[in-house]
């Protein structure tokens, strides 16, 4: 594999956890790089007969980018050809796949049709980047896509309609392995990219996909929402909260940038449901749960605990503790769980309403693998009862 054809010597660097990642770039970057290989192939004469082994491609970013071209072939009137992805030191799944493109020459007046074929996924759900029906082929590369095509057809003078397909045969089996299928895109993976480039472990890439997923269910009406950050509150919801899940969107660890994303769309109510583990450091008002921001599960227990009347031998037992579920048992030997739960749930409702900004009705479940229920606050009855009457009004319409 010729991988030295690519060349990005512009591309950025990013520090996360104070290791140097290299950036990479996007299947949109490779999209329009091989569209405009395939381009030059079909239109320019300089290139009938030869490969175009490279082509310079300039990111939105305004990363300049030197893509080699593979597996190509010519037919009658059409020419195919792929750049393989390069992820950078992202830990993505599309990382390696080969993005192709078939640019054909078609009656009609001189305009770019662009659009997906195997392996990219097709829009079926509304309040998507894409209308119905559309490939899911993103605005952004969209553009890149039909900008670089179109210069190589006025380059040439070229008069009439071309069509480009852009196809990723294993976006298939890929899809799978992404938020797409949830997400109403069938079929296979999105062409994404806003900014041309890969930035490893991008937080802001996951963020968006939240506030997609949102969107999708605002327009389809919802008002109500139930919130999940991980897999443990998915299982917890499907188990025991029957009749709500159709409304259900994953925050990963960003629950303060959900509420915002919440109070954006004018959403009436958010329902959180999570285990322990993230939860409770909502009861310091830690709105992003990941450990590299903020830690204190057990601190903020041994808080909890000492205003439900605990013992300083206790605290100090709380204090050598691992896990949170060995904090709970520490707690129910000592008989001051519930108390110490009710005290954890008053501090999680208050710094969940003063991130909502009074703007929509906001409340929590907070649950354990081995003790199950543990709390929930003021306003979860009246926020089930209405995720449910929304699930029921949904399911008849």
């Amino acid at each position: 594999m010729e991988k030295d054809h690519n060349k990005a010597e512009d591309l950025d660097y990013v520090y996360v956890n104070n290791k140097k990642l290299r950036c990479g770039y996007t299947t949109g970057s490779c999209a329009a790089a091989a569209a405009k290989a395939a381009s030059m192939m079909l239109l320019l004469e300089q290139y009938q007969y030869e490969d175009v082994k490279s082509v310079q491609l300039m990111t939105p970013k305004g990363i300049a980018l030197s893509l080699g071209i593979y597996h190509i072939e010519r037919d009658e009137g059409k020419v195919t050809c792929a750049v393989q992805k390069d992820s950078g030191d992202d830990a993505d799944v599309t990382n390696g796949i080969f993005v192709y493109a078939t640019v054909e020459k078609v009656s009609g007046k001189p305009e770019i049709e662009l659009d997906g074929g195997i392996g990219v996924g097709r829009v079926t759900k509304p309040g998507l980047d894409q209308p119905i029906g559309n490939a899911a082929i993103n605005s952004t590369p969209r553009k890149m896509i039909i900008s670089e095509v179109e210069e190589i057809r006025e380059e040439s003078e070229y008069q009439n309609k071309l069509k480009v397909t852009i196809c990723i045969p294993k976006g298939v089996e890929l899809a799978e392995k992404t938020f797409n299928p949830r997400l109403g895109i069938v079929g296979g993976i999105s062409v994404l990219g806003t900014s041309g480039i890969v930035e490893p472990m991008s937080e802001k890439a996951l963020v968006d996909t939240i506030r997609v997923e949102i969107n999708m269910l605002h327009k389809a009406g919802d008002e109500y929402i139930v919130v999940t950050p991980g897999n443990y509150g998915e299982q917890y919801l499907k188990g025991e909260l029957k009749g709500i899940g159709d409304s259900h969107v994953k925050s990963s660890n960003f629950i303060g940038d959900t509420i915002d994303m919440g109070f954006e769309f004018k959403l009436k109510g958010m329902l959180f449901v999570g285990h322990i583990g993230k939860m409770v450091k909502l009861a310091a008002g830690i709105m992003n749960t990941h450990s590299k921001y903020a830690d204190g599960r057990i601190e903020i227990l041994i808080n909890a605990a000492l205003t439900a009347g605990a013992s300083l031998e206790l605290l100090k037992n709380l204090q050598d503790c691992v896990t949170t579920d060995e904090a709970l048992h520490v707690l129910e030997d000592a008989g001051i769980l519930t108390e110490t739960m009710n005290i954890i749930m008053e501090k999680i409702e208050f710094h969940l309403k003063r991130r909502a900004y009074d703007g929509m009705e906001i409340g929590a479940i907070v649950f354990s693998n081995q003790f199950g229920l543990l709390g929930k606050t003021s306003t979860t009855d009246r926020l089930i009862k209405q995720l449910r009457t929304q699930q029921e009004c949904r399911r008849r319409n």
